[in-house]
């Protein structure tokens, strides 16, 4: 939370430039790169994009979403690493093992998986997206198996080994000790009632939900830009900040997807924020299949081999910039003056990190 309130600030340091043609000054401040800040994921989010469109086929992509019922948002919330993890496993085994089986589509597939762990409304909604190639290798590497055309696998039997093999996966850490039972958990904490609690979750929906598949591989691109590196809210959502409370729009799934504006109290905002900050090191964006990271350039290369397609090199070998790299893939130029526009802005001074409570000093 920390860097994000001084994300941009004096605090941080930063540098002043001026314009070469009509002596403009400007101060720019430093970024927290905090990967939870609202503010500091655009270029990241471009540079992964970016890498992830040279492994794109010329095939169709279907977007499946895996979530868990709500009852399972308060384990979740205390042992965070942990059941992340079992989602994630359960997710890619669901959909490896189906894809593999003759009587959906025999083929070895590759799927990203995505890490989403809140609703429109900020509360806790832990879930799953995944981008899954609209088919595979066969078993002996030597053809391309295509998926029928605008069809995956039947929702209801990717739901029910979900929720099988996720289930199973919870028994076994409650066996091993691996979960904690804190607060609002508590109730569950012995083994009985721990059983009780598993079973009732049997009978409740899994919901798993496949979209139709993407216009082409820039349909593709345009969706990851959308969920890879967003963080619980973005600051267009976020309608007013005053008299200690936070206005923001939010859709009513429930109610025909309607936008709505929701007024939390200030701390309250925060409080849901922070819900969503995931444990250090977490990795929230994994492949699998084809994907996997050991194997997914081989792959790749034998899957373009089959079906065709053209090699992705990157154009620019040598070491870029971020400000080059910037105006490349956002199309931004950092380095025009932002008031003549046809000057070039040139660093004049660094302005070191405010410290204690003396003012920043300013290095010529």
């Amino acid at each position: 939370m920390r860097a994000i309130e001084v994300c941009r600030t004096s605090v941080l340091g930063g540098h002043k430039d001026k314009c070469d043609n009509c002596g403009h000054l400007e101060i720019s401040y430093n970024s927290c790169r905090n990967r939870h800040c609202p503010k500091c994921q655009t270029l990241r989010k471009e540079r992964w994009i970016e890498a992830r469109g040279e492994d794109l086929l010329p095939i169709q992509y279907f977007h499946v979403v895996f979530t868990i019922p709500s009852e399972l948002n308060h384990l979740v919330s205390m042992n965070r690493k942990v059941m992340y993890d079992l989602l994630f496993r359960s997710v890619s085994e669901t959909l490896i093992e189906l894809a593999n089986d003759q009587k959906h589509l025999g083929a070895r597939i590759g799927a990203t998986g995505i890490l989403h762990t809140w609703g429109q409304n900020l509360m806790d909604h832990p879930h799953i997206h995944c981008i899954v190639t609209g088919g595979g290798l066969s078993s002996d590497g030597g053809r391309w198996v295509s998926c029928r055309k605008g069809f995956f696998i039947p929702v209801r039997v990717m739901s029910a080994l979900f929720r099988g093999k996720l289930l199973d996966l919870l028994k076994k850490c409650f066996t091993s000790d691996t979960l904690v039972f804190p607060g609002s958990v508590s109730h569950i904490k012995q083994p009985g009632d721990f059983e009780v609690f598993r079973k009732q979750l049997y009978q409740k929906k899994w919901v798993v939900y496949c979209k139709p598949p993407f216009g082409g591989p820039k349909g593709v691109l345009q969706y990851l830009g959308r969920y890879t590196h967003r963080i619980a809210i973005s600051n267009n959502r976020i309608l007013a900040n005053r008299d200690g409370n936070v206005s923001f729009l939010w859709r009513d799934y429930a109610d025909d997807n309607r936008k709505k504006t929701m007024t939390l109290k200030a701390d309250e905002f925060i409080r849901r924020f922070l819900l969503h900050v995931l444990p250090g090191r977490y990795v929230r964006i994994r492949h699998f299949g084809l994907l996997a990271n050991r194997s997914r350039r081989d792959n790749i290369a034998v899957c373009r081999k089959i079906i065709g397609g053209k090699t992705v090199t990157k154009e620019n070998a040598k070491q870029e910039t971020w400000q080059e790299q910037l105006l490349r893939i956002c199309g931004i130029d950092v380095t025009a003056c932002p008031v003549c526009q046809k000057g070039r802005m040139f660093r004049i001074a660094l302005l070191h990190p405010f410290r204690c409570n003396s003012p920043p000093v300013l290095w010529i």
